[in-house]
């Protein structure tokens, strides 16, 4: 019974994260739709349902409804259990075992003037093993901002900087709740540098770049349907049984992203039923390096989801004349892929102010347009990010 209702949860977690992706890409012959795009809705999520641990009921019950705990109050219980689950089995560190890299934390940074409630401490010191740092917002509000952001550049291995920018944080902040995380995997199969060629790739808007290509003549896991291939790219396994995946899906429109985008969105089914499965030859096969950087206030895409600012933490702190409202929902991320593996991290910050197919037939995959992307890991379903290429030079 606790497998299926861990299924459960992840599929809601799934979906939330490709709903999320949908409304972070914009439509195309936009401005915005010439840009790279790479986040962690994993990282989000669990940010998210941290507050939901501090938060009123009608703010509790909509982070739990638009995350996937489902209604009331048991809603946010099941938000904690799954993110102490996905943090035991998919988040543990694998390198020591050959597998992925993984870093994976949260912590919350108080004003020295506050002081947590008992019930929320005990749920995210417990549930989400958050460390509590007192700071001094009040009196030295740049130099607590260089707190956090030191602790973040610090769990990211230095590729998440400033996930505060300045002067975001004032005299009127009293805490901050952060998570952040960090993948690097090496390929099961490593691409020969000395093959890596460039190739034209297709811009959306009819033009087109010279950029680097990786290729290789092995079998790969590929499959094939009328409007879109899919591409699994397995990362080395360490000594358990977890296999973490970095997964293209390119449309065979090259002006596709977007419609792809809207059928991943409209359910987690729609990715488990184009999952590749077993491997094939292939003909011809490239696949561009790229690196992303990125990051964007999440609150505006999230309302698109349902999710309504300013969101009460009525929980969080005992204090009679402070009230507590989440201000921003700050993102960043980071990801490069190379000959060797990938890179990535991602960091979420959340501000609080007082207010007062066939195997013997070859088969081509050529990523020469915008193609979406996805690291995902296998055996529980868990998305940990993903993005879009438009550009792979950007």
């Amino acid at each position: 019974m606790a497998d299926v209702c861990a299924s459960v949860s992840v599929a809601h977690q799934t979906l939330f994260a490709l709903r999320l992706a949908a409304a972070l890409f914009p439509p195309p012959q936009t401005a915005d739709s010439a840009t790279n795009v790479a986040f962690s809705p994993l990282s989000i999520h669990v940010a998210l349902s941290l507050l939901s641990a501090g938060a009123g009921g009608a703010t509790r019950d909509q982070l739990a409804a638009v995350l996937g705990g489902g209604d009331g109050p048991g809603g946010a219980e099941g938000l904690h259990a799954l993110a102490e689950q996905m943090m035991h089995l998919a988040l543990a560190d694998g390198s020591a075992a050959g597998g992925p890299r993984i870093a994976f934390a949260n912590s919350v940074f108080v004003d020295s003037l506050l002081k947590l409630k008992p019930a929320f401490q005990e749920i995210a010191a417990g549930k989400y093993k958050a460390e509590t740092q007192s700071v001094d917002f009040q009196r030295k509000a740049a130099e607590a901002a260089a707190q956090v952001n030191s602790w973040v550049e610090n769990v990211t291995s230095s590729l998440i900087k400033d996930i505060l920018p300045p002067g975001l944080v004032d005299q009127d902040t009293m805490l901050v709740l952060v998570n952040a995380l960090y993948f690097k995997g090496t390929w099961t199969e490593k691409f020969d540098a000395s093959e890596t060629k460039d190739h034209r790739f297709h811009l959306l808007d009819g033009s087109s770049v010279q950029a680097p290509f990786m290729s290789s003549t092995n079998e790969q896991y590929i499959a094939s349907y009328d409007n879109l291939k899919v591409l699994r790219l397995p990362y080395q396994q360490g000594g358990d049984k977890r296999q973490f995946s970095m997964y293209i899906l390119l449309p065979a429109a090259k002006d596709g992203l977007s419609s792809l985008a809207e059928k991943l969105s409209s359910g987690p089914e729609f990715l488990e039923n184009h999952i590749p499965t077993r491997k094939v030859e292939v003909g011809q096969f490239k696949v561009p390096k790229f690196k992303i950087s990125f990051g964007f206030e999440a609150s505006k895409s999230l309302k698109t989801l349902g999710l309504k600012l300013p969101l009460s933490a009525s929980e969080l702190v005992d204090s009679e004349t402070q009230k507590l409202s989440v201000s921003s929902i700050l993102h960043k991320s980071f990801f490069e892929v190379n000959e060797e593996g990938i890179e990535a991290a991602a960091a979420t910050a959340i501000v609080f102010a007082t207010t007062s197919l066939q195997i013997r037939r070859t088969t081509d995959f050529v990523a020469d347009h915008p193609f979406l992307f996805l690291i995902r890991e296998d055996t529980t379903g868990v998305v940990l990010f993903v993005g879009h290429v438009v550009n792979p030079l950007l």
